[in-house]
């Protein structure tokens, strides 16, 4: 103890107990950092945190970070096994109270090195967190440590407390003193005590409950904010006013097509109130529908009337993509033709870099080639579905803006058939009862494949390439990836509603989901017949065995358990046996006897016969 304490409890009680409870309390928090350098994925990143903080650093720093790399690099695993054990040394050391003043400092520099090597070198470890805040939050704390700990001495609540008792030296090492008659403290009243330790539990309860979110949460910045408001959670209860047109449009005769489009920037309808800052062909998301005949010249002209370089990219095309596929800068326009030689259903897209970006932001559409050699059977309804991923993060409001991060890590947010989720649910595509449906189902992506399904039938014909001769039948589901596209027929004899999904389920909840209403115009669709059931018979509890002579008693629970473990392997769980080796139990005399030392035999050895 420092020969300068005083002997009031005031003066040295109240320094101790207060330092222990911060020391215990921050251990715990030193503990979890240790276990989470102990994981497999912190070894598999450890070079990766370094590289991260260098990421967009000052010039003046630089230097710095780009030194820790060239050490680190080569000699990962041994700075790897290094942090782990000093981190792991430093939170027991708190934990228990050794080597107190020593740890105090050597754990202050230990929490400034958290900056400079972001999570590479040691210190807090804290994912998406400020690292800088975390570490002088850290170094502040071992600060106030040292301060009481020079205030109060040798703390009874600690290892250091015993060992200097038994060895005077040690002192030098966990009060920087060596103290030649250390004077025991006076002691606290369990009045005191017991609050004060209910205090630090509840103080340590919430440290660790803050971990998860410390451990995951991204930075309080206004992009991560942003990003966290998902467009569903915005969406309205009304429906959306009125859906996108799927209807296919009727074709152009003559030898050729003059396709017009422009490139727009425009605010459209995600979801049901949700609005979205896209990059448009013809002010759409979609774009405008092309259909055209085999064998037809498709001249397009594509002006630039937004504010980035774009182009268009049509995969029914055989043309250098150099000379038609060319990026134009705003105000711009270029024109290019090309033969419509392959039938079925295309996607076309911007083909600017980053094309995963435009196509996400809105800029794709549907090409249709009808076949002329073998055309397809004629068709009562025909409709286009281009269904799209949405990515997101909020601008203001209702209003969404693209979120580039979610695209590469194809984290979607919205799923959509024609632009909006969930459109079709509420607006429904109509049929007639026996007549055939066509629908041209194009995934224009970017990134998520669709398993393109219809409840409630299965579909007359599959087309993917646009071609009768290669027609699949009695096939109920079938996956497009994205930029293919691909031909559905449905002939359905009874009227109903029959939803259209994407059946990765995560789609459908996401929003591709749209409904096919089947009925003769005009009339009412029939409602389900539901009855209430009959209450179940009641079924008697299983009787108890009689207790018979001996020191026997029944237990149902232990029975199952020995059953389970013995007997379930060949006598099956439910006890009807394997025919022509193991017999039925169920009205076996072996079991129905009620001589329990029969039954314990014949569980030890068996029977036979």
């Amino acid at each position: 103890m420092a020969n300068d304490i005083e002997n009031t409890p005031k003066r040295t009680a109240w320094p101790a107990l207060a330092g222990a409870a911060l020391r215990v309390a921050f251990g715990i928090i030193w503990v979890i950092n240790a276990a989470f350098t102990w994981t497999p994925k912190f070894a598999a990143n450890y070079v990766g945190y370094l590289h991260n903080a260098a990421d967009g650093q000052p010039a003046w720093s630089a230097f710095w970070f780009n030194t820790w790399i060239d050490i680190v690099t080569p000699r990962a695993e041994l700075f790897l096994w290094l942090t782990r054990l000093a981190t792991t040394a430093l939170a027991f050391a708190l934990l228990f109270g050794f080597g107190r003043r020593t740890v105090y400092v050597l754990g202050a520099l230990y929490s400034l090195l958290v900056w400079s090597t972001a999570e590479g070198f040691g210190g807090p470890y804290a994912v998406g967190g400020s690292n800088m805040g975390v570490g002088i939050i850290y170094f502040l704390l071992f600060a106030v440590l040292i301060a009481i700990n020079n205030r109060a001495g040798t703390s009874p609540y600690s290892f250091d407390y015993y060992i200097e008792k038994t060895w005077r030296p040690w002192g030098i090492i966990a009060e920087w003193a060596y103290n030649k008659t250390p004077r025991t403290p006076q002691p606290v009243s369990w009045g005191i005590q017991i609050p004060v330790l209910i205090g630090v539990v509840i103080v340590v309860f919430f440290l660790i409950a803050g971990l998860q979110s410390t451990m995951n949460v991204k930075a309080p910045t206004p992009s991560a904010a942003a990003a966290a408001v998902s467009p569903l959670a915005l969406m309205s209860k009304t429906p959306v006013a009125k859906a996108h047109d799927a209807t296919l449009p009727p074709l152009t005769d003559g030898p050729s097509v003059t396709v017009k489009i422009d490139a727009t920037d425009r605010q459209i309808e995600i979801a049901s109130g949700v609005m979205y800052q896209a990059w448009t062909f013809s002010d759409s998301v979609p774009g405008p529908t092309i259909h055209v005949r085999q064998g037809q010249m498709i001249n397009v002209e594509l002006t630039n009337h937004g504010t980035m370089h774009h182009s268009i990219d049509f995969h029914a095309a055989f043309t250098p993509p150099n000379l038609s596929f060319h990026d134009i800068a705003p105000g711009e326009t270029i024109k290019f033709s090309f033969e419509a030689k392959v039938p079925g259903a295309f996607v076309y897209h911007c083909g600017t870099p980053p094309v995963l970006l435009h196509m996400a932001n809105g800029m794709y559409g549907a090409i249709i080639v009808d076949p002329v050699e073998k055309p397809l059977p004629p068709a009562d309804k025909s409709y286009v579905l281009v269904q799209s991923e949405w990515y997101t993060q909020q601008i203001s409001g209702n209003v969404m803006g693209p979120d580039f991060q979610k695209m590469q890590k194809v984290q979607p947010d919205l799923m959509a058939f024609n632009g909006t989720a969930f459109q079709y649910k509420d607006h429904p595509l109509t049929a007639e009862p026996g007549k055939r449906v066509r629908l041209y189902m194009v995934n224009a992506g970017p990134s998520e494949w669709s398993a393109f399904h219809v409840i409630g039938t299965i579909f007359d014909k599959v087309y993917p390439d646009g071609d009768p001769d290669h027609a699949l039948s009695g096939v109920s589901t079938y996956s497009v990836g994205p930029g293919e596209g691909a031909v559905f027929d449905v002939v359905i004899p009874d009227p109903g509603l029959y939803p259209f999904v994407d059946h990765s389920f995560a789609h459908l909840e996401m929003g591709a989901v749209g409904v096919l209403d089947v009925r003769v115009p005009g009339t009412e669709l029939a409602k389900p017949v539901v009855e209430k059931a009959a209450a179940a018979p009641a079924t008697a509890a299983p009787a108890i065995p009689t207790a018979t002579a001996g020191p026997y008693k029944f237990d149902m629970a232990r029975g199952a358990a020995l059953y389970t473990s013995t007997c379930a392997a060949c006598h099956q769980a439910t006890g009807a046996g394997l025919p022509g080796a193991f017999p039925p139990l169920k009205g076996n005399a072996a079991v129905l006897d009620t001589d329990p030392t029969k039954q314990i035999k014949t569980i030890l050895h068996g029977l036979q016969g």
